[in-house]
């Protein structure tokens, strides 16, 4: 398979918006035509891939991204979604792919955070600290006084 042309989906939604201002000026399918080739400056082969294009992204998906234009080589088969066109061309319209958040786990459910289970982080227990640099000063001295009174020694005034 040979990648001819491509056509993005903003380029083929300003096509049907300039094709149907010119059928609603009454123009003719020629005039049509040439215009649609002036306005987005192209002719022969590729005006006709553009019109097609245009016919693929109406009847294609909702979330268009490009419609790819490719050339089918001898014994190839065109993909599952193709239009196919004359002289084995084929029209494939790529569509945007959504992507949903995961959702989060309560506590008692599932894995999460860096501990593991639960979401506790390695502090133990899920603390607010006060402060992101470590401990102030006092709190220095009220641990190490928590600690002392557990061991039995009298605290330095």
């Amino acid at each position: 398979m040979k990648a001819v042309t491509e056509f993005a989906s903003f380029t083929l939604n300003a096509a049907n918006k300039a094709k149907a201002a010119l059928e609603a000026e009454g123009k003719s399918a020629e005039e049509v035509l040439a215009g649609l080739g002036t306005t987005f400056k192209c002719e022969g082969e590729k005006l006709t891939h553009l019109m097609k294009a245009m016919e693929v992204a109406s009847t294609g998906p909702q979330n268009l991204k490009r419609v790819l234009v490719m050339k089918l080589n001898e014994g190839e088969s065109a993909p599952a979604k193709a239009v196919t066109g004359e002289e084995g061309i084929c029209y494939v319209a790529e569509a945007l792919v959504e992507i949903r958040k995961e959702e989060k786990r309560d506590e008692r459910g599932g894995r999460g955070g860096k501990g593991g289970r639960g979401g506790k982080g390695r502090d133990g227990g899920g603390k607010d600290k006060s402060s992101p640099w470590g401990m102030s000063p006092e709190e220095k001295a009220a641990k190490l006084a928590k600690s002392q009174a557990n061991k039995g020694i009298t605290p330095k005034t």
